[in-house]
């Protein structure tokens, strides 16, 4: 099974490497020709029409003297691009680029199209990837969806040059969007012109590296009132603003055994000869908690890439200017980090989430299909992660929290356990349960049978409807 998968594989990378070189090479009027030649050779030439063979021989001789002449493209050219430095999936985005003549010939016809490093993923990957896509198949009927996450990182458009004078540089604007959220690496440019006939275009790579860091999608939510109380926060704003130190001055005390000497004040100690400190006073101000389930089963990759987008969306619109909030997550460690008050802002909240990768899970214990990078899972060595360890990081912080946003990814129960637990604690708990299909039968709320306005199922390509009824 493993040397079946493999040659799939090689397939699968020959058929894209086909596929992409053809978009790039050929022109729309030269995959015209190029169709009406295969189908005039599939259906055979009819040797009582002249018209027939006059045909597939002029079809036959463009499909040939087209790239022919496309060899012969030489150009030198320098690229500069000013890449933005965020970008936002299913956004599209322009930025200019500037590219320099290096020839003494002026140059007319070039068009500009960015190079994205190579998207496929390694055997590995693309092997745990369509062993879940089999395990959650489902018939084409039932969903018109995609259940996967695309391959293709980015969508682009080839750029038109104007003319190049010997020595110039022209601006050409260059439009591009992003597909998947994470990292977007360049690791060039190509310029290309067309042949005399218009088919096919020769193509020159230049090397121009540059990288983008696409943040999640984000979706508008109506305004939230969320419950929950003030909380005393250790430090009061010493822990939103300056670290170590607070900014709410109460009074001049005599200095105690312990006090930190950044608090002494120098002017008091010299009038009065003993030392002196100043006091600060701790606040309590809201602190809200964003829970992330990252803990997405065989085949939800679209799932789990949704779920990362309505955290986006809530951590966006969430107000920090007076309180803090905290998103926590499992991925190879437990993550806490928080923003407002001065620690962070949404932006560097939303760049943690353009990173978020699923949890390291167990595989199947068959170890005769396991790739080594599932046995070193497996092994321990990868950091193999359950929802208890979520639950523990969520109960630990939960006194220091006024209220608990949930967004899971299934509702069984491990999940109501940890809605159980905040709501014992009594933290206010908004529980949000994405699903892949809109569930025939209601999700019984549990914990949350009493307060049905915080219990919210959001459907798979629904999502931004569902959201507008929070």
């Amino acid at each position: 099974m493993n040397w079946l998968w493999r040659q799939i594989y090689r397939q699968y990378r020959l058929f894209s490497w086909v596929q992409h070189t053809a978009g790039r090479r050929l022109t729309p009027a030269g995959a015209v020709v190029l169709f009406c030649l295969v189908l005039t050779l599939l259906l055979g030439v009819n040797r009582e029409s002249m018209v027939s063979y006059q045909a597939i021989t002029l079809l036959l001789f463009l499909a040939l003297a087209a790239p022919l002449a496309a060899l012969f493209f030489r150009v030198k050219v320098g690229v500069t691009r000013a890449l933005p430095r965020f970008g936002t999936v299913g956004q599209t985005m322009h930025y200019p680029v500037l590219v320099k003549n290096l020839t003494t010939k002026p140059q007319a016809g070039l068009v500009l199209m960015e190079d994205v490093t190579d998207p496929r993923p390694a055997f590995p990957e693309w092997l745990a990837q369509k062993q879940a896509e089999q395990q959650s198949m489902r018939p084409f009927w039932l969903s018109g969806r995609p259940r996967s996450v695309p391959v293709s990182v980015a969508r682009l458009r080839a750029a038109p040059l104007p003319s190049l004078p010997p020595g110039r540089t022209v601006e050409a604007g260059v439009e591009l969007t992003p597909l998947r959220r994470g990292v977007l690496s360049l690791d060039g440019a190509t310029v290309g012109r067309t042949d005399p006939f218009g088919l096919f275009r020769g193509l020159i790579k230049i090397p121009a590296p540059g990288k983008m860091l696409v943040l999640p999608r984000r979706y508008p939510l109506p305004p939230l009132a969320m419950g929950g109380s003030l909380k005393y926060q250790d430090g009061g704003v010493a822990l939103a603003a300056n670290v170590g130190q607070s900014d709410e001055f109460v009074a001049l005390r005599d200095y105690r055994h312990g006090d930190p000497l950044r608090h002494i004040h120098w002017r008091s100690w010299a009038r009065t000869g003993k030392p002196i400190v100043k006091e600060f006073e701790d606040e309590f101000f809201v602190r809200h908690a964003l829970v992330l389930d990252t803990f997405a089963g065989q085949g939800n990759a679209e799932l789990f890439e949704e779920a990362v987008s309505v955290a986006a969306s809530f951590a966006c619109t969430i107000q920090t200017q007076e309180s803090l909030l905290d998103l926590l997550f499992v991925g190879a460690e437990a993550y806490c980090f928080t923003a407002g008050r001065g620690l962070a802002h949404a932006d560097q909240m939303l760049e943690i989430l353009a990173a978020v990768r699923p949890a390291p899970r167990a595989p199947a214990p068959d170890a005769d299909q396991m790739t080594p990078f599932l046995k070193r899972m497996l092994s321990g060595d990868a950091g193999i992660k359950t929802f208890a360890d979520l639950e523990h990081l969520v109960i630990n912080h939960a006194a220091l929290v006024s209220n608990c946003i949930c967004i899971f990814l299934a509702w069984d129960e491990p999940r109501r356990r940890l809605v159980e637990k905040l709501k014992a604690a009594g933290v206010p708990v908004l529980a949000v349960v994405l699903v892949a299909e809109a569930p025939k039968v209601p999700l019984d709320p549990g914990p949350l049978r009493d307060e049905p306005h915080c219990f919210h199922t959001l459907v798979l390509g629904k999502i931004e409807a569902g959201l507008q009824r929070l």
